[in-house]
């Protein structure tokens, strides 16, 4: 099933009740060490691509200057009941992950959870993080990947028609992704089941 912005704010308009009281506290490990590993800083600016219901603004540290960008209205809104948040300054607006509206090479982080494996093109969300940095800037995913090397079996093929109903493709390989882009992995670790989930940490590679 082909995945697309209007089809995914359907998708995500039904998730929007039901997501932080089902699927989000099998996340919430995951995201807190994606967290850790991108050690934000006091006065830091970081920019959230597919915040969603806002499960990762309060694992931002005092001090922290934020944006969260969403695609959907009704996610957003979850996100919003989340704020104000103590000492930190967090703003959330509605856009589309693949193609934000902010001024290029401005943040120090960008934190991508769940959100390569949702949007219509995953390459453009990462290079769309990618220019939003500024040099040296890094980021953290947290997300299911298929392997990389291996061919994506017929059976996971079938199993995506299902996941991609539900608002998420479980075929896509972080390699393809990344494929050209200017960044490394300088850390990659397996996460939730057995592995299917990774995060990794991406540096910005110098002009």
């Amino acid at each position: 099933m082909k995945m697309t912005n209007r089809r995914n704010r359907a998708v995500y308009r039904a998730w929007a009740p039901i997501y932080d009281r089902t699927v989000e506290h099998l996340f919430a490990p995951a995201r807190r060490r994606a967290m850790e590993l991108l050690a934000l800083r006091p006065g830091e600016r970081v920019l959230l691509l597919g915040v969603g219901t806002g499960s990762d603004l309060p694992l931002l540290p005092e001090g922290i200057r934020a944006l969260g960008i969403d695609l959907s209205p009704e996610m957003l809104a979850r996100a919003r009941a989340k704020l104000p948040l103590p000492d930190r300054t967090v703003e959330l607006v509605l856009g589309d992950a693949q193609a934000p509206e902010v001024e290029h090479g401005s943040y120090d982080a960008v934190v991508l959870n769940l959100i390569l494996s949702v949007v219509p093109d995953g390459a453009a969300c990462l290079r769309a993080a990618l220019g939003a940095l500024a040099p040296h800037g890094r980021i953290v995913v947290f997300d299911k990947f298929a392997s990389e090397g291996a061919r994506v079996s017929r059976v996971k093929r079938l199993l995506n028609v299902g996941s991609s109903f539900l608002g998420t493709d479980i075929t896509r390989r972080f390699g393809d992704l990344a494929r050209g882009a200017p960044c490394e992995v300088v850390h990659d670790e397996p996460s939730l089941f057995g592995g299917m989930y990774r995060i990794l940490l991406l540096r910005r590679c110098p002009a």
